[in-house]
């Protein structure tokens, strides 16, 4: 191996060259036995260079760039150095290139001349005092590789010099191309990755995902069963997309202004009955399961009683517990009581749980009689009290946060919030028992009409006790089943119940082509109630809050049926109930969002 500069006038020094086997630089007689010299002589031997190998019938001619001849077999001698092989052998360059060389080195046509191999074999001495070594690998071991300086090498003519030069640039371009095709598998690898993360599945499948797969069963029983997918035909028309429908607001004939209103002589001249309420039951005698509960335990014998308009005593909420036993819940304070029993007209909401923001009446559009007459009545329980309170709604000295007096409800009657929320929905005549009219909207709506125009425009002028709107796009009882079940609004057994239970009683589907139809709609949007604190109002408002009590929470069921079946077992005491339409109860309140629903009990 060679290290360091060389000496280039063919003695065979090298300067910081190492010499192994015999010899400074000198191969005598026909080789050393191993020696390595920089340059070789110009006497007879061997010439040796860089890693050259010794030994008798192996010649290989080497410069102190690594230039090895052919290995062949023959005598190596000339008056210069040149090896006379008559083999064939190849010859190595300074990048360590090789080529096969078909021509020896002495004898025949292709013989050099000695002083073309002198000047070759000088001018490598020289680019090895200039030039930097490197090394490539050759059978197991490393020889010298000159660079920078493929064209001094060899630049005799003839077509060895020729082909060296093309294959070195062969090998240079092969290793180009691979390094090129290494960065472009990797670049499409990175495409295809982010492309898949973007897009995900969408690149796999066209249509619909389910109709591709197939279930275990189907792989059990095996091919021969199973259908494979046609290809959708280019003439097929596919369904557009189905959007939401839109519900804009109609208009209304209210009343231009209302500075001082009189209700209609004998409006009140309605079905007359008096109704008492149970306010407390006894615990049973012999059991030791008694629970009490805020609607009470109501029979079924007692509840197909309640449903005829006469006087009675049946139950419709606010049940007391025995002696002995906690509160059934929706405790008010004794100051809100006194203030809720002045109230004669009434727009009431709630907030329970922080379902919503608080939407306070418009009050630019609420006349001054309505806001010196009209109690606005916002019901809360503690938490969303201290939601408010956090986003700087806190009510002042009175108890108002705006227009609406908040009232807080302690100790709430059901773990589902939106039952605890029927309570001051439907019954609004016990919570307001001085009352005459009350306006029921839900938290997720702004009040943007005067109060006693919505009254006299739906109860007043249509000589009705009772107003609700329709449901924008459901008007049969099924419809409602199938849409609570299929959004998960209610647990699914708990409908079913209910639903059967009203089928069995009689209840059938609404069928709009029948003008006889008592109702436009079997399904209301109950968001928005204007009622006449009249007998058979308070009624329907007891056996409505009992079948939310006994079954769902889901109001939307149970209404058709306790209409029907109140008009069915009083058709000599007639309920005047005024279902408008929904387009105008957009009109009278702006509609938003939820903050947060809260999810349905599990019963």
């Amino acid at each position: 191996m060679l290290v360091g500069d060389h000496g280039g006038d063919g003695k065979g020094k090298g300067k910081g060259g190492k010499v192994r086997g015999g010899g400074r630089g000198r191969g005598k007689g026909n080789g050393g036995s191993g020696g390595i010299s920089n340059g070789g002589g110009n006497g007879n031997g061997n010439i040796r260079g860089g890693n050259g190998i010794s030994g008798t019938g192996t010649g290989n001619i080497g410069g102190g760039n690594g230039i090895s001849g052919a290995t062949g077999t023959g005598n190596i001698g000339g008056a210069n150095g040149v090896a006379g092989a008559t083999g064939t052998g190849t010859i190595r360059g300074a990048n360590g290139m090789s080529v096969p060389a078909s021509r020896p080195f002495g004898g025949g046509e292709n013989l050099r001349s000695s002083h073309q191999t002198s000047c070759l074999i000088t001018k490598i001495l020289d680019q090895e005092t200039n030039g930097t070594m490197t090394f490539f690998k050759q059978n197991g071991e490393l020889l010298p590789e000159r660079r920078g300086v493929p064209g001094s090498v060899f630049d005799s003519p003839g077509r060895g010099d020729n082909a060296f030069r093309v294959v070195r640039r062969g090998r240079r371009l092969g290793r180009f191309i691979k390094l090129r095709f290494t960065h472009s598998v990797f670049l499409l690898a990175a495409l295809f990755l982010t492309y898949s993360a973007t897009f995900g599945f969408k690149i796999f499948f066209n249509g619909n995902i389910d109709s591709n797969l197939l279930t275990s069963q189907e792989v059990q029983q095996g091919s021969s069963n199973v259908v494979k997918p046609q290809k959708e035909s280019s003439n097929v028309v596919k369904p557009p997309i189905k959007h939401r429908k839109q519900h804009p607001p109609c208009t209304v004939e209210f009343l231009e202004s209302v500075n001082d209103p009189v209700e209609p002589k004998d409006f009140m001249n309605f079905t007359q009955f008096s109704l008492e309420y149970i306010d407390k039951e006894d615990k049973p005698f012999g059991t030791n399961m008694y629970k009490p509960r805020f609607g009470g335990h109501q029979t079924l014998q007692e509840r197909e009683k309640s449903f005829y308009a006469k006087n009675q005593t049946l139950h419709c909420g606010f049940v007391n517990a025995p002696p002995g036993f906690s509160s059934t819940g929706f405790d008010l304070d004794e100051k809100d009581k006194t203030f809720m029993s002045t109230c004669k007209v009434v727009v009431s909401s709630c907030i329970f749980g922080s379902s919503d923001f608080l939407r306070r009446p418009t009050k630019k559009l609420i006349s001054d009689f309505s806001q010196k007459n009209v109690c606005f009545v916002m019901f809360v329980d503690e938490q969303t009290l201290s939601t408010l309170s956090s986003e700087g709604n806190n009510p002042d000295d009175g108890g108002y946060i705006g227009m609406w007096r908040i009232v807080t409800v302690r100790n709430l009657p059901y773990e589902d919030m939106r039952k605890t929320g029927k309570v001051p929905k439907f019954l609004s005549h016990r919570l307001f028992p001085s009352s005459r009219y009350s306006i029921w909207l839900d938290s997720k709506m702004r009040l943007q009409v005067d109060p006693m125009l919505i009254i006299e425009y739906f109860l007043w002028r249509s000589r009705s006790e009772y107003a609700i709107s329709n449901h924008y796009d459901r008007h049969c009882v099924w419809e409602e089943v199938v849409r609570n079940k299929l959004l998960k609004k209610y647990n699914a057994t708990a409908i079913d119940e209910q639903f059967i239970f009203y089928q069995s009683d009689g209840l059938t589907k609404f069928d709009p082509s029948n003008p006889n139809n008592p109702l436009p709609s079997y399904v209301p949007e109950g968001s928005f109630i204007i009622r006449a604190h009249t007998p058979m109002s308070n009624l329907f408002s007891c056996l409505w809050f009992n079948e939310v009590d006994r079954f769902t929470s889901r109001d939307q069921l149970s209404f058709g049926y306790t209409y029907l079946k109140l008009r069915i077992m009083n058709l000599n005491s007639p309920f005047y109930l005024n279902m408008f339409q929904d387009c105008e109860r957009r009109s009278m309140a702006k509609l938003f969002k939820h903050r947060q629903l809260s999810p349905p009990a599990v019963t």
